[in-house]
């Protein structure tokens, strides 16, 4: 496995491609407690250009209470089958912007919020990566296998994976 450390545009590009394709995450917060119960699956809706993080968020939810105490998050992404793993350390941002709603909004999320993007309850979480980590194979998952059965038979590595430091 190579170290690749991205900065900058590359690891912002980095960033969307591996989320992007994995979506959900674990979102953690209130990390002090380290005991696991204050994580949840959560959709990133977006990664923009800046490498900011966006999730929708009830605005009564536990998950905001423990950010307004402690802004430091953790999420971690995970896509077994394409052998991509995420996790991003950041702060999060609890906001109230309709214009946000309006531009993030997709009709999966009315599951969470009944009333549609005039729900009083949603807020938008903006994490900000403070770092990040990545582990990345490329390529076919096939092709990976049968790498990785040469390469228990010739004691070489013959799979292409990249690891490192993501620097928004």
């Amino acid at each position: 496995m190579s170290t690749k450390n991205l900065a900058s545009a590359e690891a912002i590009d980095k960033l969307k491609e591996l989320i992007e394709n994995i979506d959900i995450c674990l979102f953690c917060t209130n990390l002090k407690t380290g005991d696991g119960a204050t994580t949840r699956p959560m959709s990133t809706q977006e990664v923009d250009e800046e490498g900011n993080l966006w999730f929708f968020s009830d605005i009564n939810s536990d998950k905001n209470r423990e950010i307004k105490t402690d802004k430091r998050v953790q999420l971690f992404y995970s896509h077994p089958a394409k052998s991509s793993y995420v996790v991003v350390n950041g702060e999060a941002e609890i906001m109230v912007d309709r214009q946000k709603v309006d531009e993030l909004w997709s009709p999966l999320v009315k599951t969470w919020f009944t009333e549609g993007k005039d729900d009083p309850n949603i807020s938008i979480l903006k994490v900000t990566p403070t770092s990040a980590y990545y582990w990345d194979t490329e390529g076919n998952r096939m092709i990976n296998f049968f790498k990785m059965i040469a390469s228990v038979a010739t004691g070489k590595t013959l799979v292409d994976a990249q690891e490192g430091s993501i620097n928004v």
